[in-house]
């Protein structure tokens, strides 16, 4: 499970009632004007963690093949075409013609130069994940790369895709890390004019960029970033009129963006899910009987909450997983609300009124004493154990508690070998130690083979909803407000595809 640190966004959103509709900040000149709250550390991709970098990054560099969030595809991008030869190689045809933004062109040198550089303990790659199972690239010809991975790894392909940009040898050796992060030189449909770090970012479309990607034809000449943190300032800019959008507005602000002329607001369904986990195996616990796992599962009233705390735009899941990730299994053992067959289960399973068990909340504010309540109503005492999150992980893998509220983002990759049920595996990271259904998690996670996969994958989730060691919560979701002129929506997997993005 991740941990993560919870705060709560304190806008002054009374100012939005005093101020006017705006003018339209860039649909005269073609331009974006948007604003993040976090600073943006580094341009350099291999580097930076937090999203906003990212998302500039995808602005600036290209990777061998993208993800088509529609139709979730992988298709070409500096790669022209591509062929999975093995269980453990891939060739690449690259695209030949291609520019990077000082007008040199990209060679299969500079693929193999990346590939074989980022996997290096040495370069020290921010997330290791997405580099770390490469071993090897090799050019077979002028055209062609083979990269070849340590062992199979059935999430290759959607690391590739946006995760691993292909930087150009000269300018690196050249230029350095140093260069990378503060006068990028890359192969993507933006490239950087002017910065001041930590305040603002002018991109300019690049006029050279190659045709047959996904990024092709961006309609926006010129995107001017602002790094903002207070959330208030921002809403004061985009309606004087100085942005046309910003993002991660709270529910609690929507409404009244809503109906202001000339804004809209979108709210869009993002990999993160949230979720109760279940924990068998806390010694006298009565969690390792299923018939307690279900009667709490019963307990919950799911879209009750979903509406008290989310707002609209965070669908009920019914798996451990979200249903826009490859394998995700959705037509499993549902437990709608029914407090008389919880009650019902916890007297064939002996459970005594005044039993008490603790939970440890990580995720949505107030989730968790609604959740004491329904447990009270059934005469469970329910003790919310709020800890500093180095001290829960470890209480929590120690089995010291019985309940678990937390969420869990994928990293944004939209397959499920991203999902909590991935660490179902018999490790350290596993709660419930389930050998079966450890053997299928392993071998999901280990093999090539996709229509495989999504079976044994159907199983994993089967057997997660049937044992009830989880209770499915929902999705979250990111509000972004912006001119009701512009064509834009946030991506599920958290990255905004600003070269999409049109004025109507």
């Amino acid at each position: 499970m991740k941990w993560k640190l919870k705060t709560k966004l304190l806008a002054g959103v009374a100012v939005l009632a005093t101020l006017s509709a705006p003018a339209f900040a860039g649909k005269a000149d073609n331009s974006l004007n948007i604003a993040f709250s976090d600073e943006i550390e580094t341009l350099d991709y291999y580097q930076t963690a937090d999203r906003p970098g990212l998302i500039v990054g995808r602005m600036l560099y290209d990777g061998l093949i993208s993800k088509d969030q529609a139709t979730g595809e992988f298709v070409p991008e500096l790669a022209e075409s591509f062929e999975i030869i093995s269980d453990t190689e891939i060739d690449f045809k690259i695209r030949p013609g291609v520019k990077f933004h000082n007008d040199q062109i990209l060679t299969a040198d500079d693929v193999v130069f990346t590939l074989n550089t980022i996997k290096t303990p040495e370069f020290n790659a921010r997330y290791s994940i997405a580099v770390n199972w490469i071993a090897k690239a090799e050019k077979l010809d002028d055209a062609t790369v083979r990269l070849t991975m340590t062992a199979p790894n059935p999430l290759a392909l959607e690391m590739l895709a946006g995760n691993i940009p292909i930087y150009s040898k000269a300018y690196w050796d050249e230029a350095g890390a140093e260069g990378m992060s503060k006068a990028p030189v890359g192969t993507g449909p933006y490239k950087l004019v002017a910065m001041t770090p930590g305040v603002s970012f002018e991109l300019q479309r690049f006029d050279g960029y190659y045709s047959g990607g996904q990024k092709a034809d961006a309609a926006i000449e010129k995107i001017n970033i602002k790094i903002i943190p207070e959330k208030n300032t921002q809403y004061i800019e985009l309606m004087n009129g100085n942005l046309d959008w910003i993002w991660r507005v709270p529910t609690d602000d929507v409404e009244r963006f809503a109906s202001r002329p000339n804004l809209k607001v979108d709210t869009t369904p993002i990999m993160r899910i949230e979720y109760l986990e279940l924990n068998p195996n806390k010694v006298d616990s009565p969690l390792a009987d299923v018939r307690v796992r279900k009667a709490i599962n019963y307990a919950v009233n799911r879209q009750q909450m979903a509406d008290a705390f989310m707002g609209q735009g965070h669908p009920l899941i019914q798996s451990l997983c979200n249903p826009v990730q490859f394998g995700c299994e959705t037509d499993v053992t549902t437990y709608d609300y029914n407090p008389d067959k919880a009650a019902e289960l916890l007297a064939e399973a002996g459970v005594e009124a005044g039993t008490s068990l603790t939970i440890v909340p990580n995720g949505t504010e107030g989730v968790a004493e609604v959740i004491k309540s329904s447990l009270e109503s059934l005469g469970l005492n329910l003790d919310i154990t709020k800890l500093q999150v180095a001290v829960a992980q470890e209480q929590w893998y120690g089995n010291m508690h019985d309940i678990a509220l937390t969420n869990w983002g994928a990293y944004g990759i939209g397959d499920v070998s991203m999902s909590p049920a991935a660490y179902l595996n018999g490790t350290a990271d596993d709660i419930v130690k389930d050998p079966a259904l450890a053997a299928l998690v392993n071998e999901a996670n280990t093999t090539m083979d996709r229509e495989r996969r999504a079976s044994l994958y159907s199983q994993i989730f089967k057997t997660i909803a049937d044992e009830a060691y989880v209770v499915p919560l929902w999705t979250r979701s990111i509000n972004a407000v912006m001119s009701s002129d512009l064509g834009l929506s946030v991506g599920p997997d958290e990255f905004v595809p600003f070269y999409d993005a049109t004025w109507n």
